[in-house]
């Protein structure tokens, strides 16, 4: 059994990750697993990160479930200390195989023994967290879910704009100055 590792943010579940999280399923054979690590288990509610750990594990197994996906999902607290973070993050995720597009991820692992695969992302500036953060801010305050799942459908997956609406997960962004702006 090879469990295949995807780890991320998720702030929020993003058409990047999903790119990801199949490119890693790709590979996945029976009796394997696919394990979502979501990052930054601590944090929520603020500019970077507004969704906390429990609701990002809520729009990947919405999205999981409409893609009729089977994954793992564990949280890891961040601890701010790179040289140790994979030896911290094993003892979570466990052994397995590394699915990364982010090269100091990828060499941090490496280092530590993990198998790395590292799949070729195209667009990868349009699939860049803040950048869905910022367009989804944009639209925290429109009262048309049409133009939301419009706007953020080229990238965020259907379920997960589904589940950002249904739970009014938005509006938060709203409150939020972040000091990037769209201009």
């Amino acid at each position: 059994m090879t469990r295949y590792i995807v780890l991320g943010r998720f702030q929020p579940f993003h058409m990047g990750h999903q790119y990801l999280v199949e490119s890693a399923f790709n590979h996945v054979e029976e009796g394997d697993k696919l394990v979502l690590a979501i990052g930054s288990k601590q944090a929520g509610w603020e500019p970077n990160n507004p969704w906390t750990a429990e609701e990002r594990e809520a729009m990947i197994r919405e999205w999981a479930q409409q893609s009729d996906l089977t994954v793992e999902i564990v949280a890891i607290e961040d601890i701010n200390d790179p040289p140790n973070w994979v030896s911290h993050a094993r003892e979570i995720h466990g052994e397995g195989v590394l699915v990364t597009t982010d090269d100091s991820t990828a060499e941090l692992y490496r280092n530590a023994g993990f198998e790395v695969r590292e799949p070729e992302m195209n667009q990868r500036e349009l699939f860049e967290g803040w950048r869905v953060r910022q367009t989804a801010k944009m639209l925290s305050t429109v009262y048309d879910d049409e133009a939301v799942r419009e706007v953020l459908g080229a990238s965020i997956p259907k379920s997960v704009i589904e589940w950002l609406i249904e739970n009014d997960a938005l509006f938060r962004l709203s409150t939020f100055e972040t000091g990037v702006h769209a201009g």
